[in-house]
């Protein structure tokens, strides 16, 4: 299908405390899980997009060779609008061009979805979000999880090479 990707990850970008567990999330355990253990391919910003690179269209790039989008769904990306461009760009690739398939993952309970972007609230009435509990941190590279098998099931199928 010409993709490169199976996902593009799309995280809030801060150096503040709330982000530690996310960004370790999205740099150590997502690519332990879903590459190192199921063999998937992600592309996450800061890892496969490097500083100084012409972000905007680095990201269209890697958007447009990914099967999935991922977000990551957090108080600080619903609040956060200067790194709001992959989110709207991948919203508009999933529903207006319609050829990526999003998946939701709930990081912390946002409780009502009023403050999102009603494209955001439309795929959740579509589909919902996969809900990253509590014990899930608890045990975070436990890839037999609930969580883990919800984000799987929305994943592209891995074909086997022999």
């Amino acid at each position: 299908d010409g993709k490169i990707y199976d996902a593009y990850v799309i995280y809030p970008k801060s150096h503040t405390n709330e982000a530690n567990f996310v960004e370790y999330f999205v740099y150590q355990i997502m690519p332990d899980i879903l590459e190192n253990k199921y063999g998937y391919k992600l592309c996450i910003y800061g890892r496969d997009i490097y500083p100084g690179e012409d972000t905007a269209s680095a990201i269209e790039k890697k958007m447009q060779k990914s099967r999935r989008l991922i977000i990551l769904l957090t108080h600080q990306l619903i609040n956060c609008k200067e790194h709001a461009y992959d989110q709207h760009l991948a919203l508009y690739n999933a529903l207006i061009q319609n050829n990526t398939k999003v998946i939701l993952l709930e990081m912390e309970t946002i409780g009502t979805y009023e403050k999102l972007h009603e494209s955001l609230r439309y795929i959740i009435n579509q589909q919902g979000t996969v809900k990253w509990k509590k014990e899930d941190t608890a045990h975070p590279q436990s890839y037999n999880s609930k969580f883990w098998k919800q984000v799987r099931y929305h994943m592209p199928l891995r074909l086997k090479t022999s």
